[in-house]
């Protein structure tokens, strides 16, 4: 009875410590947890690529937390997940899916962030997808033909080059002009070995008279500036001068002054136009009686 009894009771323990064990092998392999301390996070995102319930969530690579539920939510997906309480994010934290090894597994990514002001975890926060190897093989068909085109493309050019480098006129030429282009640089290097005395003896004298310029300006800073002043006041005084001269001449074209009544008097213009003319026959007749007989003067004085 007592065996028997024994028996049970090893059996008993060998059952719970495997229960027990079983537990630890799941939570571990799965992420379950049966702590209350554990920290809710809401994060939606346009796509998830094959993110499963119970995939892990790593912070700067450190695996912590785990995916709990996925569900749709009009144009997005919500993604649930469970952190440890001891993570520490800030309201700047990124948030992605990633993969998690070739096989296409994933896994969610956290960037802590450097804000001062804490995660809040009541909001929904947004996290962005960044790809793998399906996503990069559907882009590279989408591009496919263009990739093509260019292939032919770069394949043209390379034939065209090619038959341009076949080409012996080309490549005489070609020769030619490196020659040229290498006598032009040896005649540039014996031009300046020849004259590199010279060359130095300009740059210093360019360098004393930037110096002694610059002196000059220092040493006549008042004059130069008293004269700038002066010629500021000419200026001024001439512009004054010309504003006169324009008020002037509007005034006259305006007949607002004597000399633009004289010249704008039709009378007076019209009597002196009658003056002249009257002037004019007199100076005939005087002139034609001095060469004929004299200038005869014939006047009744009262």
């Amino acid at each position: 009875m007592k065996k028997e009894k024994k028996t049970e009771l090893k059996v008993g323990i060998t059952v719970i410590v495997g229960i027990i064990v079983l537990l630890w092998v799941l939570g571990w392999a799965k992420n379950f947890s049966f702590s209350s301390d554990e920290k809710n996070l809401t994060i939606a995102f346009k796509n998830v690529a094959g993110l499963s319930i119970g995939d892990i969530v790593a912070i700067q690579g450190i695996k912590g937390g785990y995916v709990e539920d996925i569900y749709n939510k009009k144009n997005s997906v919500i993604v649930e997940v469970l952190l440890p309480p001891n993570y520490d994010l800030r309201e700047d934290a990124k948030f992605s899916i990633m993969m998690l090894d070739l096989m296409g597994g994933k896994k969610i990514e956290i960037t802590p962030g450097e804000s001062a002001t804490p995660l809040d975890y009541s909001k929904v926060q947004n996290g962005i997808f960044l790809g793998d190897v399906s996503t990069t093989m559907a882009m590279l068909g989408s591009v496919q033909n263009d990739l093509v085109d260019v292939i032919y493309e770069i394949k043209d050019a390379l034939n065209s080059f090619n038959k341009l480098m076949n080409h012996s006129e080309f490549i005489d030429e070609l020769q030619i002009s490196v020659a040229s282009l290498n006598q032009l640089i040896a005649k540039t290097d014996k031009i300046i070995s020849e004259n590199g005395d010279s060359f130095s003896e300009l740059l210093q004298n360019s360098n004393e008279l930037v110096t002694n310029s610059n002196k000059f300006i220092v040493k006549n800073s008042a004059n130069i500036e008293a004269s700038i002043g002066s010629i500021n006041e000419v200026l001024k005084s001439t512009d004054g001068l010309v504003l006169k001269l324009n008020n002037f001449f509007d005034e006259v074209n305006n007949q607002e002054n004597n000399l633009g009544k004289l010249m704008y008097d039709k009378e007076l213009v019209k009597d002196l136009s009658v003056t002249l003319k009257q002037l004019k026959e007199l100076s005939e007749i005087i002139n034609r009686q001095i060469k004929e007989k004299g200038l005869k003067v014939d006047a009744n004085i009262f």
